[in-house]
């Protein structure tokens, strides 16, 4: 499988609760198959906006399985990274039995290994499971950056076909691209802002929080861009911008949850410890939701 399978826009799904803090498999459902018919190229359950942090293993493999049945004819790249290798390594296999077409893998969070532990744990996954495999750079959540060098070793192994950027420093992701242009390897946004500069030096898409609730713009944005039809992509760019901004306001995922219950795409619910978006916070949030034409 090449990183062509994983062009394009890819929201990083949302996980719904019931009252009683239960998964929501339904209403999980319900968006995984109205984010494909609004045109999104693949989804992504059980990463960080998945609140994979606060599920039990058997939760995360219970949301990737939903994922796979609920999607028709568009990928599940699930989530399955640890800060323990074998608790990656376990979660990844259980994430390819279940019918996963994809992986993404977070670097190791809190122990922050050195570049050769950390090039170690990626490719232990690798070796032991035949899926196409993302590595996720976000040193805001984890305390240390993928190393460039360490990215472009990884992209020659037949497995870790993408790196998820989400550092926000465009000069490493630049080189990242240019370290491994030549190689079957994607370069994807991790946030949605920087999206469009990432594409225009060679990227291949996003896994996007905001295509949780506008994934028909946020698609055309990106195949905009694949075809560098640059003036089209900066158009809705600038249209989205306020929203891109406004749902990294507070922790995510708290502003995407909370735009998604104004929707009325699902109740406002998160798990301990995260909370609801601040008042003053969810007014500008609601504002922003009526600018763009959402019924709120």
């Amino acid at each position: 499988m090449t990183h062509d399978t994983f062009t394009g826009a890819m929201p990083a799904l949302t996980t719904p609760f019931h009252e009683d803090g239960s998964i929501d498999f339904e209403t999980f459902k319900q968006n995984v198959r109205r984010v494909e018919r609004e045109g999104v190229h693949g989804v992504v359950p059980v990463g960080t906006t998945g609140e994979s942090a606060t599920m039990t293993h058997d939760e995360h493999v219970a949301v990737i399985e939903a994922a796979v049945e609920a999607a028709d004819s568009i990928p599940v790249v699930a989530g399955s990274g640890s800060n323990n290798t074998d608790e990656a390594l376990d979660l990844s296999r259980r994430a390819a039995e279940a019918g996963a077409d994809g992986l993404l893998l977070i670097s190791p969070y809190y122990n922050t290994p050195e570049p050769a532990g950390m090039e170690d744990h990626f490719r232990t996954v690798a070796d032991e499971v035949d899926l196409p495999q993302i590595v996720y750079n976000v040193p805001g959540r984890t305390g240390r950056n993928i190393a460039v060098e360490t990215a472009e070793s990884l992209a020659t192994h037949e497995n870790v076909v993408g790196y998820k950027a989400a550092s926000g420093d465009l000069g490493r992701v630049g080189e990242v691209i240019e370290r491994t242009r030549e190689e079957n390897f994607a370069v994807l946004s991790g946030d949605d802002a920087l999206t469009l500069p990432i594409m225009s030096l060679g990227g291949k898409g996003a896994i996007s929080v905001a295509a949780n609730l506008v994934p028909e713009r946020t698609s055309r944005l990106v195949e905009h861009a694949l075809e560098d039809e640059y003036a089209a992509a900066r158009e809705l760019q600038f249209e989205l911008g306020p929203l891109f901004r406004t749902l990294f306001v507070e922790t995510n995922p708290i502003p995407i949850k909370e735009a998604q219950a104004m929707c009325d795409q699902q109740p406002v619910r998160m798990r301990p410890p995260l909370s609801r978006l601040r008042g003053e916070n969810r007014e500008e949030l609601r504002s922003v939701l009526a600018d763009l034409g959402l019924d709120v």
